[in-house]
């Protein structure tokens, strides 16, 4: 049972908190759930006078009676900021991050303290103020901005591009050149600078440089399982028979020579028989060679995802490097052997000088392959396959320029030259390439 103050405290509460009037300057007065008058207050700012005097100035107001929306008013430009150029202080201590940056707390600062790192090549941010990137999968790559994983761009020789164009262009038009000496050498395959230092084996070195031409189309272009198979075979093949018919042409331009010599036991190698045993004896070991690296360990197709780049390498395993640099070294060491046997020839009488074309063919020759090694070793993806069709290319150019093109010339150009007598020597013309 409440005392009667207690009745009379409560009773004065009640109407309390439901008593609401106006003020005489329109205020309002009355009391929320809580007994709390309605909350209104000036908002001020301390501002410098000219006379170095601080003052007060309203700049805002807030009314608790107003709307959601009108609650807070303030008079930005009546705001005086104490920085320079009056510009609005920022309250943080660092901005957010952009994307493709992180953010990293700076050591004994608080945590709204930090500096942004860019993202590493592959990771991402996809969102401002991050704390972490993301990584990409493993066929896709960071874009130039950092903020989006891309699809990585495939990597290959490819005819589409300048370089592998070019390239291309060079093979077929080296190999319509090749056939073109090919066809003018059987048109005249009666006169005697044709039928000097055989003949035959001269169609056969011109043959043969047509598809050592042609396989480097192999390397260009999307490889596939099969082209990756049979690329390197094929030009290895091409290659020692174009080499060893130059071998045989420089053995029987040392046997043609010394055979003449009296009481000589070479006279009865001079013939068509020696020069395609060694032909065909160099072309069967090279066979044998590439062979055996298809049946044990051949090439394939191989997709090389590099860990920093946006790339992605289709290209040819060779599988064995061991295979692969036992063919080009027996390559090379044919044409090393046909370049010293011409060279000691090379001061032969001019009805054998073709000696002196091969020793300069195979000079070419070895040093384009001297430099491929180096040049192959250090670089990788398209631009490895490019130095290989280059070297292709080059060192077949060599061997046509050197041997076939100065007859050519006298073919076409002085066929009063192509006689018996000016090869014999007994002509004198005074006209001379």
């Amino acid at each position: 049972m409440l005392s009667y103050p207690q009745r009379v405290c409560l009773l004065v509460l009640h109407y309390v908190q439901h008593i609401r009037f106006k003020m005489q300057s329109g205020d309002s007065v009355y009391f929320d759930e809580h007994g709390n008058p309605p909350a209104q207050f000036d908002i001020l700012n301390w501002q410098m006078t000219s006379q170095d005097a601080v003052q007060f100035y309203q700049i805002g107001l807030f009314n608790n009676e107003e709307p959601q929306d009108k609650k807070l008013q303030i008079n930005v430009s009546s705001i005086k900021w104490n920085t320079d150029n009056n510009k609005i202080p920022k309250s943080e201590c660092s901005e957010a991050c952009a994307l493709g940056f992180r953010r990293t707390p700076r050591q004994g600062q608080p945590l709204c303290c930090f500096n942004c790192i860019a993202c590493s090549p592959g990771e991402i941010t996809n969102h401002s103020d991050s704390s972490e990137c993301l990584k990409c999968r493993s066929n896709q790559w960071s874009n130039e901005k950092q903020d989006k994983c891309i699809d990585r761009f495939l990597e290959f020789l490819s005819f589409e591009e300048l370089l592998g164009g070019t390239l291309a262009g060079s093979s077929v038009f080296c190999s319509f050149i090749t056939f073109s000496v090919l066809m003018i050498f059987i048109r005249n395959h009666n006169t005697p600078l044709v039928k000097a230092n055989n003949q035959e084996l001269s169609y056969l070195l011109l043959f043969a440089l047509i598809p050592c031409y042609l396989s480097s189309l192999l390397f260009i272009g999307y490889p596939t399982g099969d082209v990756c198979l049979v690329r390197q075979s094929a030009f290895g093949m091409s290659f020692v028979l174009s080499v060893s018919c130059i071998l045989a042409k420089t053995i029987t331009v040392m046997i043609a020579f010394n055979a003449t010599k009296p009481n000589s036991n070479l006279k009865k190698w001079v013939g068509h028989r020696l020069p395609y045993c060694v032909v065909v004896i160099c072309s069967v070991i090279q066979f044998i060679i590439c062979f055996t690296w298809l049946s044990i360990s051949s090439p394939f197709l191989d997709i090389v995802m590099p860990r920093n780049t946006g790339k992605i390498i289709i290209e040819c395993n060779e599988c064995s490097l061991l295979a692969f640099w036992c063919m080009l070294g027996y390559m090379g060491f044919l044409a090393l052997v046909s370049f010293v046997v011409a060279f000691l020839a090379r001061n032969l009488p001019d009805n054998f000088n073709e000696a002196r074309h091969i020793t300069f063919s195979m000079l070419i020759f070895v040093s384009v392959w001297l430099v491929f090694i180096p040049a192959y070793v250090s670089t990788k993806g398209k631009y490895m396959v490019a130095v290989e069709v280059f070297a292709i290319t080059s060192s077949s150019a060599g061997i046509l320029s050197c041997i076939f093109i100065p007859k050519c010339y006298i073919i076409v150009m002085h066929p009063e030259m192509n006689t018996r007598e000016y090869l014999m020597g007994k002509q004198q013309i005074s006209s001379r390439i």
